[in-house]
């Protein structure tokens, strides 16, 4: 803790996750510190891929109609507004988008080959939470106090 990074900024302090990193930033905003002058910090940055199940034929399917009636339904919204009362465009074009919403999820499927649903995040070894040189004293002590009026073990910097 206090070491220079670069010419400006100082280590506040150094959490384990970024919803520590964020609580400690949180603290310090409702102390009316000026956290403008404060910056997160990820290091030992990583992709981490969460597989969330299979993607088959039905469920690519099932997703490209949804995406498709959408469009469509956009599109004849608008063909609506220019020509109004004419609700067969409306019709006319959600069904439409379903249509060619299932075909080319299909396609898709096909050709991609990839037989699993992923959600993907880029997530850090540690987060440092980190203040302006000429603000660091001031952060430590709303900080120091903010921390001594809740629980004294939650979210001490590492």
């Amino acid at each position: 803790m206090g070491s220079h990074t670069g010419a400006h900024k100082v280590v506040l302090g150094t959490y384990s996750t970024h919803d520590a990193a964020q609580h400690a930033v949180d603290l310090l905003a409702e102390h009316n510190f000026p956290v403008e002058h404060v910056t997160i910090v990820g290091t030992g940055l990583r992709l981490e891929e969460q597989v969330t199940g299979r993607w088959t034929l039905p469920r690519a399917v099932i997703a490209g109609a949804g995406t498709g009636g959408w469009i469509g339904l956009l599109i004849g919204l608008v063909f609506w507004i220019v020509s109004p009362w004419a609700v067969g465009a409306v019709i006319s074009a959600i069904l439409l988008g379903l249509l060619f919403g299932v075909v080319f999820a299909a396609i898709a499927h096909g050709v991609q080959r990839r037989t699993f649903t992923t959600v993907s995040a880029i997530v850090a070894d540690r987060y440092d939470v980190m203040v302006d040189a000429e603000f660091a004293e001031e952060a430590r002590r709303v900080l120091a106090a903010a921390l001594s009026a809740t629980d004294p073990a939650a979210d001490q910097p590492s």
